[in-house]
């Protein structure tokens, strides 16, 4: 099945024209005029007509070939964060170069694509939400039926007003993803509307990246923790709030004791100091990802309401503790990852977060 795919892709690409042009509104407009002079001149034989009409047509000429110029030679690079959550919004830096030596680039506008999603459902959050979302929805369905099943989506748009010959602009966009999951970048389409904005003329190149988006995070003032954990998303925590062997002072946090205050410091620094017990540095706590039970009401999109937000919870979670310094471990029906702290075992969490599905697996090891 993969080869076929590959060969019509392969056969696209070498039937897709370098540039594609298409008329603006002015543009159109334009054309029509021109259509009625050459009918005027051809009509009488009047000099001057035939010389309008001449003119009108080295206007288009020259349109052509100051939109390729400032098309020609530009390069982008994508930038993406360390990390990508659903429904906010994740700056993506272009690195917009200009390679000719001579030449500037006016006008540049490069909109990162990406590929289709299984079903055609949308894979970002409009950034101007209307306030009636059924007349939203009504929109979108219209647009995916127009739209072809191969064609990429816009991810997020950035303007360059002029590059200099040789010289690197950044442009930053935000990119809001609607869902978590593997997230495929396919290219850029830049576009320039340069010099008379009669004409939009594109160029696209592939640009293939893939990127993970993490479960949305909600805001978490003090990490929950409880003995039992009846619901999803819960944590079970295990460690003394007294006692141990005080290893240094550290900053009061929401949730300390009271009586763990260092008075005598905190008085001579001006600000609260608590004190810190080597069984907090190795205190571990579980954060348990139950499944849904009961009749799973399914979006449009095809993902489970309650069952992602109990994923969102359970990353909120993990980023709480481990924002703690504690050893955090994920628990789910199938899988068990043990506890560990730092950095790595946030991105290893976050990861299997955004690929579980609703029997506890991830999706590459549901296969």
């Amino acid at each position: 099945m993969d080869r076929p795919l590959r060969l019509r892709d392969r056969v696209r690409r070498w039937l897709r024209p370098p540039r594609i042009l298409r008329p603006t509104r002015a543009g159109w407009l334009f054309l029509c005029i021109i259509l009625g002079v050459g009918f005027a001149a051809l009509n009488t034989g009047n000099n001057l007509l035939y010389l309008v009409l001449s003119l009108m047509l080295a206007f288009l000429v020259l349109s052509g070939v100051m939109s390729e110029s400032a098309l020609r030679g530009i390069q982008v690079r994508r930038r993406l964060p360390r990390e990508l959550f659903a429904g906010v919004e994740n700056p993506v830096q272009l690195e917009i170069t200009n390679t000719q030596r001579r030449i500037s680039s006016y006008a540049v506008a490069v909109e990162d694509r990406l590929r289709p999603a299984e079903g055609a459902r949308p894979q970002t959050l409009e950034l101007t939400k209307d306030r009636d979302e059924e007349r939203q929805r009504r929109r979108w369905r219209k647009k995916r039926r127009k739209r072809r099943e191969d064609e990429s989506e816009p991810a997020g748009r950035s303007f360059a007003l002029r590059i200099a010959p040789g010289v690197t602009e950044r442009r930053r966009y935000v990119l809001s993803p609607a869902h978590r999951g593997p997230l495929v970048f396919a290219g850029f389409r830049v576009s320039t509307r340069f010099p008379f904005g009669l004409f939009l003329k594109y160029r696209e190149f592939e640009a293939p990246e893939d990127a993970l988006v993490y479960p949305g995070i909600q805001t978490l003032d003090v990490a929950p923790t409880s003995r039992e954990t009846p619901d999803t998303g819960d944590s079970s925590l295990a460690r003394p709030d007294e006692g141990g062997v005080v290893s240094g002072l550290r900053e009061f946090k929401d949730g300390d004791s009271i009586r763990r205050v260092h008075w005598r410091s905190s008085l001579r620094k001006g600000s609260l100091l608590v004190s810190e017990i080597e069984d907090d540095l190795d205190a571990e706590v579980e954060v348990r990802l139950r499944p849904v039970r009961g009749p799973s009401d399914l979006d449009e999109d095809g993902f489970d309401p309650r069952f992602e937000q109990s994923v969102s919870r359970a990353a909120s979670e993990v980023v709480a503790h481990l924002r703690q310094g504690l050893a955090v471990a994920l628990r789910t029906e199938a899988t068990y990852l043990p506890a560990r702290n730092g950095a790595r075992q946030r991105a290893r969490l976050l990861s299997f977060l955004a690929r579980v599905n609703g029997d506890g697996q991830a999706a590459e090891e549901a296969g």
